[in-house]
C-alpha cells in the first residue's frame, strides 16, 4: 500500500469515526432527553446537576427546564472552556443545546405516576442518553465543567469527589423545595442512571484479566494460545521472599472461557498461583474493535 493510500484510508476512517461519534452525541441527546417528560418532570424528581436545578426552578415558578439549563449552562461554558480541550468543549457545547431542547421540545405523555417506578425507569434512560453523549466524546457540561472550575481552586479535592458534593447539595435542594420525598427518589435516579452510564461507557462485556504465577509459564503460555486461541502476555515480576525473578502470564479471556483456563493451569502444574479480576472493557483483537472507539 502506498503512502498515499494510506493516507487516504486513514483519512476516511477518522471521518468515519467522528461522524459516529456525532450521531452517538445526538442519539444521546434524544434518549436522555425522553427522561424528563417520561419520567422525571411529571413525578417531580430533579436528578442532580444542571438538569436538576432545573427542574426545581420548573417545581417553583414553572419555568422551561431545556432553556433554565442552558442560561445556567452558558456561564459556567464562559468560565470553565479552558480547562477542556477545544475539540471536547465544541461537542460539549452542541451535545448541551441538544440535550436542554430535547428536554422542552419533545411534548411526550408521561408513563407512570408512580415516583419509584419513575426514578427507576428515568435513571435508565437518562443514564443511557448521558453514556451514549460521554462515548462520543462529550458531556452535557454544567456541573462537570463547575466541577472542574472548583476543582482548580480546591484540588485537593478530586473531579468525581467534587461531582458528588454538587448532586448531594442539588438533592438537598430538591428536599427542601419540592419535598423529601421526591429528595429520596432523586437519589434513587442518580444511582440508577450512574450505574447505566459506566455499562453503556465501559461496557456489558465483563471479560476477565487473569494472572498466572508458575514455573511453568512456556507451557501455560503455548496452551492459551493454541487450545484457547486467546493472547498471553509474559509481565515480569519479583518475589518479595525469594527476590526472584519471574515471569507472570496475563490472559484477558470471556467469562465463558475461564473454566477451560482454570483447568488448563491445574494441568500444568497444581500449585500455580492465579488471580482472576474484572476487565471492565477489552479492546482489539479478539476482542471489540478498538478502531470503533473515538
Amino acid at each position: 500500500m502506498t503512502p498515499k493510500s494510506s493516507k487516504a484510508n486513514w483519512t476516511k476512517t477518522h471521518k468515519g469515526e467522528i461522524l459516529l461519534s456525532y450521531l452517538q452525541i445526538v442519539a444521546g441527546c434524544l434518549v436522555g432527553g425522553i427522561a424528563y417528560p417520561l419520567f422525571l418532570v411529571p413525578n417531580d424528581i430533579a436528578p442532580g446537576g444542571v438538569t436538576g436545578i432545573a427542574t426545581i426552578l420548573n417545581y417553583l415558578f414553572d419555568l422551561p427546564i431545556g432553556v433554565m439549563s442552558i442560561l445556567i449552562n452558558i456561564p459556567l461554558f464562559i468560565i470553565g472552556y479552558k480547562s477542556m480541550g477545544r475539540r471536547f468543549a465544541f461537542r460539549s457545547l452542541i451535545s448541551m443545546f441538544l440535550f436542554s431542547v430535547s428536554i422542552d421540545l419533545l411534548k411526550l405523555e408521561p408513563m407512570t405516576v408512580d415516583p419509584l417506578l419513575a426514578s427507576l425507569y428515568g435513571g435508565i434512560v437518562l443514564g443511557a442518553g448521558v453514556g451514549l453523549i460521554m462515548r462520543g466524546g462529550a458531556t452535557t457540561g454544567g456541573s462537570d465543567m463547575m466541577a472542574r472550575v472548583l476543582h482548580r481552586a480546591i484540588p485537593f479535592m478530586s473531579v468525581g469527589m467534587i461531582l458528588f458534593l454538587i448532586d448531594c447539595v442539588v438533592v438537598v435542594m430538591a428536599g427542601v423545595f419540592i419535598g423529601a420525598t421526591q429528595a429520596l427518589y432523586a437519589l434513587i435516579s442518580i444511582f440508577v442512571s450512574g450505574k447505566v452510564v459506566d455499562i453503556v461507557v465501559t461496557g456489558f462485556s465483563g471479560n476477565k484479566a487473569c494472572f498466572i504465577m508458575t514455573p511453568a509459564w512456556e507451557r501455560v503460555s503455548e496452551r492459551i494460545m493454541k487450545d484457547m486461541e486467546r493472547g498471553a502476555t509474559q509481565l515480569t515480576a519479583r518475589g518479595a521472599y525469594s527476590g526472584k525473578e519471574q515471569p507472570v502470564v496475563l490472559c484477558v479471556a470471556s467469562p465463558q472461557e475461564m473454566a477451560h483456563l482454570k483447568s488448563i493451569v491445574r494441568e500444568e502444574d497444581e500449585s500455580a498461583f492465579m488471580f482472576i479480576t474484572d476487565a471492565h472493557e477489552a479492546l482489539g483483537e479478539g476482542f471489540s474493535s478498538l478502531s470503533a472507539e473515538k
